[in-house]
């Protein structure tokens, strides 16, 4: 059967010089020349972009190859399907025909069909006596085969760039980590510095970055962000040459303490004891000196008095997580402001109250509650309290929430430190203060 022959389309449809080109390439077909159409398909599937096809014009594809006695495309075979557009419609799942005939064309027009009609339109085939294919109108599969380098070739192409995608993406993902955290630890360490300023850089940067970016825009963000990253690793090593430089033991035991809230919270009834034993399990760990407890015992006033002025503002509480000025969770969290006694909170005391409110109000159980305090400490507990409460509308479960930090704090997997930022930026600039 012969597959090179020029042929001109059936009724209305113009012939055009592409049409030809394909038909004319389609001819150059070498005689041994055979590839699996299945592969063949898959690769496809990976070039659709490059070659301007979708996936429903896919599915139609699909179809026709189903059509194909063989496993191999081969000129030796043939290469012309005859499908109704009835069959098509079956195969793909019930596909509208007159959808069938438009994915059909763009088939056509991205040059991986032809049509070879016949002079009446409709598809068919001719057998001779001995039941072989004498001749078959319908689809030729010829430009298939004749462009399968092509396409594997521009598969490979699609392949790498998606591997190019997601190591920027993974460099991308690995560049935010460290920049959150280091600036946490800058923070938390209160090491100088605009902290603020460079953290509400990095979300502008992160932000700005398109819902699907291109290729070249992530290339640019991760340079953007890997110099952010540079600009703040250079700031902590000069902070810790000169901490070494100074050799200050003053400020390393100031970072061995372990200090406790000055009071404990009002929280269900019995767990303000349990708060306490966990208070004085802190104040006997190795934490604290015996050259302190000595002085505590020479003067019992007085040493309460120097150890809350050399306290630092980040405290660290059970769970091996710190907890922040308050201050700066009320800035962060200012609506629960409201629940405070009078509409104010001025200390640690009063947080911890309008937290138990907050639990109530959200549905968190005690024992949840309690959980979290004992795993993070009190003082963080009724921080990310505030947090839940100021994010209340994007939380389906307060309780499945709270529990989900308290797991990830038994890990070692949660800090507080981002969460407070972000809802600082988003706050910003704030409007209510601690009373």
């Amino acid at each position: 059967m012969e597959t090179g022959n020029v042929t001109t389309p059936f009724g209305r449809r113009s012939m055009t010089l592409g049409m030809l080109a394909n038909q004319v390439m389609a001819g150059e077909i070498k005689p041994d020349q055979s590839v699996d159409k299945w592969k063949l398909f898959r690769a496809l599937c990976e070039a659709k972009p490059l070659l301007g096809i979708g996936d429903r014009a896919l599915a139609v594809l699909n179809a026709l190859l189903s059509f194909y006695p063989k496993n191999e495309l081969a000129q030796e075979n043939g290469l012309i399907v005859f499908p109704s557009n009835v069959q098509l419609s079956l195969r793909t799942h019930g596909m509208a025909e007159q959808t069938v005939r438009r994915h059909l064309a763009a088939l056509v027009e991205a040059g991986l069909l032809l049509r070879k009609d016949s002079p009446n339109g409709k598809r068919y085939v001719r057998r001779d006596r001995a039941g072989e294919v004498d001749e078959a109108f319908g689809f030729s599969l010829a430009p298939l085969l004749a462009r399968a380098e092509e396409i594997e070739q521009l598969a490979a192409e699609v392949m790498a760039e998606r591997l190019h995608v997601q190591r920027l993406r993974e460099r991308i993902t690995l560049c935010r980590r460290d920049i959150a955290k280091l600036i946490e630890a800058a923070v938390e360490e209160e090491i100088p510095g605009d902290w603020q300023g460079l953290y509400r850089e990095f979300r502008d940067l992160i932000e700005g970055l398109p819902r699907s970016p291109t290729t070249s825009q992530l290339e640019l963000l991760l340079d953007e962000l890997t110099a952010l990253r540079t600009d703040i690793l250079n700031r902590l090593e000069i902070r810790v040459k000169s901490t070494k430089q100074r050799g200050n033991a003053d400020y390393f035991e100031r970072h061995i303490q372990n200090s406790n809230p000055e009071s404990t919270s009002e929280l269900e009834p019995g767990f303000e004891t349990k708060q306490g034993a966990i208070a004085e399990q802190d104040n006997d760990r190795g934490a604290v000196t015996l050259e302190k407890r000595r002085g505590e015992a020479a003067h019992p006033g007085g040493q309460k008095e120097e150890e809350q002025s050399r306290r630092p503002d980040v405290r660290n509480d059970g769970g091996g997580l710190k907890s922040f000025p308050l201050g700066l969770v009320l800035q962060a969290c200012p609506e629960i402001l409201a629940y405070g006694p009078d509409g104010v909170i001025r200390n640690w005391r009063d947080l911890m109250a309008a937290a138990v409110i907050v639990r109530s109000m959200l549905g968190v159980s005690p024992s949840a509650y309690e959980e979290a305090a004992n795993v993070m400490g009190p003082e963080n507990a009724a921080t990310v309290m505030a947090c839940i409460l100021e994010r209340g509308g994007h939380i389906n479960s307060a309780g499945g929430y709270l529990r989900g930090l308290t797991r990830r704090s038994e890990k070692g997997e949660f800090a507080i430190g981002p969460m407070l930022m972000a809802l600082l930026r988003a706050n910003a600039p704030p409007g209510r203060k601690a009373g």
